[in-house]
Order: structure tokens, then sequence, then C-alpha cells
């Protein structure tokens, strides 16, 4: 953690919806005049596409899940270099067509690293290992504020099957066999995390979900419900924010219920705040 040089990490595995909480964070930056720097967890996969199929020929267990598939140590140093001094380095991966044309690379290949731009005030992760902590690698010591992305895991499947066949030309078929080759890593690497973390977002839907394979379409903000923990919640105005959501309840007592379709206006009273916190302790005289 850094009062100089504050890291936020919102973690989440593929399809978990990750990428919806970044335009979120996205807006609040834009709004409060804040310059960001972002790091997207798939610039520390170890392999490209072509290289990541050789590797799995080689080793069927072999997934971006897991350790030996991702430049983690490295991602831990650039963490630990932005705490430090507001500096890193990081790249892009190319995912499709459409990013191809912007990036000037072919889909499935990395862009080469740069630098971090110079003085930001924040720097923002969105990935796979945002919150990772093993033997050997301490990556959530670094971040003053950990997010987890959590669909319940029949909704995070059918998200992961339809955006992988609409955008990446995946087969049905090739997908699950992704989805059963990496669940030993989802169980010991990306589960971990989200004890690590200071809120959970946890979207469940509120229609049949029961067979994800077969799901025809995915279930909408409006046929869901989701749950937020806080892992602290001391200091958490909870009555507060069931008056200005609409259909909210408390569960737990460190945990909201919101109705799907109010999941960004809830991200932005819940994380405003911690954001003005940060940055006002960054901007404190020493």
């Amino acid at each position: 953690m850094s009062v100089k040089h504050p890291i936020i990490s919102v973690t989440g595995s593929s399809g978990s919806g990750t990428t919806s909480v970044k335009r979120t964070f996205e807006q609040i930056f834009i709004r409060e005049g804040m310059s960001a720097a972002f790091i997207e967890g798939d610039a520390f996969h170890r392999f490209d596409r072509a290289q990541m199929k050789e590797a799995v020929d080689r080793k069927q267990h072999l997934s971006h899940f897991g350790l030996e598939a991702n430049l983690l140590e490295e991602l831990e140093a650039v963490f630990r270099e932005y705490a430090q001094q507001g500096s890193g380095r990081t790249r892009h991966y190319v995912h499709d067509a459409e990013e191809a044309e912007v990036y000037g690379r072919p889909a499935g290949t990395f862009t080469d690293w740069e630098a971090l731009p110079e003085g930001t005030d924040i720097l923002f992760y969105e990935g796979l290992h945002g919150a990772v902590r093993t033997q050997t690698i301490n990556i959530a010591r670094y971040p003053d504020v950990k997010i987890g992305v959590v669909p319940v895991i029949n909704l995070e499947w059918i998200q992961k099957i339809h955006r992988d066949k609409a955008h990446r030309g995946y087969s049905t078929e090739a997908v699950v066999d992704t989805i059963l080759r990496r669940m030993p890593d989802y169980v010991h690497f990306i589960c971990p995390q989200f004890t690590e973390t200071d809120i959970n977002f946890q979207r469940v839907p509120t229609v049949d979900t029961s067979n994800p394979f077969l799901a025809r379409w995915i279930p909408t903000p409006d046929e869901s419900m989701v749950v937020i923990r806080y892992r602290n919640p001391r200091g958490i105005d909870f009555p507060y924010l069931v008056t200005m959501i609409p259909g909210s309840f408390m569960s737990r007592a460190n945990s909201i219920v919101i109705p799907g379709g109010k999941m960004d206006l809830a991200m932005q009273l819940l994380l405003t705040p911690l954001i003005f916190q940060l940055i006002e302790k960054k901007r404190r005289p020493a």
C-alpha cells in the first residue's frame, strides 16, 4: 500500500464482468479530474495465442488462471515500483480484429512494453490476479483497494461462452474444454483471492441458468440481483445506501443486496468516497 502512489485492483475470472467495472472507474476518474495509469491483466500472460496453444498441447493442465502461464513476478514488480515511485511498465494483449486495428498488431499477440504515463494520480489494475497470494508471490499486499467481481459460477460460464463465441470466434465445445481444463487453477488461484478483496460484487441471476452450456442468452441486469460484501464494514453507512438504492436490502451485517440494474449506481455511491480518501491522503502535506 502507498499513500503517495495508490493502487486499485479489480479481480475476476474471464467473463466475470471486470471490464464493466473498469468503465465505471473511468467515468469516476474523468468526472473528478483524476489522471490514472491502467494495467490489463492479460498484458502479463506469458504466451501469445499461438504459443499458448503449443504450450497447452505439451501440458494439458496449463491455463491462464495458473502461475505457469503468467508473468506474475513481473506484475508484482510493477505494483511494487508504482507504489514506491509512481512508475512502471506494461503492454497490451490484442484480443480481436477490432483491437488489431487500434494497436496495429495481429490479434492474439502483444504490443511492445512501454512505460506507464508519468505523474498519474492512481494505478488501476483489471484482470485475473489483482489479489493473488502464494508462497512466492504476494500481489495482494500492494493495492490500497481490492475489488472482486464474482458472478455465480453458472452465470460466469454463460458470459464467457457467449463472449468467446461472439467476439473471438470459438465454438461452444472449445470454450467448454477451456473451462474444464482450467478448473483446478480456478480453485487454487482465483477463488482464494476473494478472501483478500475489500469489496466483492457477486451477480446472481433470478432466472433459470441450470444448464449454462445451452443457455441461449445472458441474463440481463434486470434479471439479476447483486450481493455486495465488505470485508470490513466498519464506517460503511448501510442505511444510507439502502435509502439511495431502491429495492436494496441488507442480508448480513457486512452485505447489501441490490437489483442488478442498479449496480452502476451502487458502484458510484460506494467507490467514489474510497477514491476521494486515497487522493486526499496522497495530496496531504507530508
